[in-house]
């Protein structure tokens, strides 16, 4: 069985409130549950039933919902750190022509209508960088591409402390951002 990770380091966090973070780790601690639920309820369940389908196409949801905040808290730390010029800011700088343009867009991403998650992502097989956004938690992942940065984007993320301005939440995250998460995620 999965076990939620502890992000309390995270508490104490510039621009996040306490009472944000707990309130986002209990919905996170939420997906592994669910995600320990449905692992057994599959095991049981007779396939060809209307309820075996449904358990695995919730599994997709709770799964992802679990593996997202746990990438998504894993690239944050209190005081975030710089990207420095290392192999991740040479790809990105090749990939969009500078790092201020893969920033612009990923934030014009992240300030879309609607929930989901942005995510700076890399295609292995091809070895080129992509901001995409993942609608919901299982809608809109690049098959074989790995996250490098994520960024939740649904209203529990920001709505206690920044109310609609999303924007003032994404200066926030970029601002904890830790990059040697994401630089190792790249290698």
């Amino acid at each position: 069985m999965y076990a939620a990770h502890d992000f309390s380091h995270l508490l104490g966090t510039e621009g996040f409130s306490d009472t944000l973070l707990t309130n986002h780790f209990a919905l996170y601690e939420g997906y592994v549950n669910n995600t320990n639920k449905l692992v057994e309820l599959l095991l049981a369940a007779e396939p060809g039933t209307p309820e075996y389908s449904e358990l695995h196409r919730r599994f997709g949801w709770e799964w992802n919902g679990m593996r997202l905040h746990e990438l998504y808290f894993g690239n944050m730390k209190k005081g975030g750190s710089s990207l420095g010029d290392g192999a991740l800011a040479k790809k990105i700088a090749a990939d969009f022509g500078s790092v201020e343009e893969w920033k612009k867009d990923f934030i014009g991403i992240g300030t879309m209508r609607g929930i989901g998650w942005v995510m700076l992502v890399h295609d292995t097989k091809q070895n080129k960088l992509f901001n995409i956004w993942v609608n919901e938690h299982d809608l809109g992942h690049l098959a074989g591409a790995t996250p490098l940065l994520v960024m939740d984007v649904f209203e529990h993320a920001f709505m206690i402390d920044y109310g609609l301005k999303r924007a003032d939440y994404i200066t926030a995250f970029f601002a904890s951002v830790d990059w040697s998460e994401a630089e190792k995620r790249l290698a």
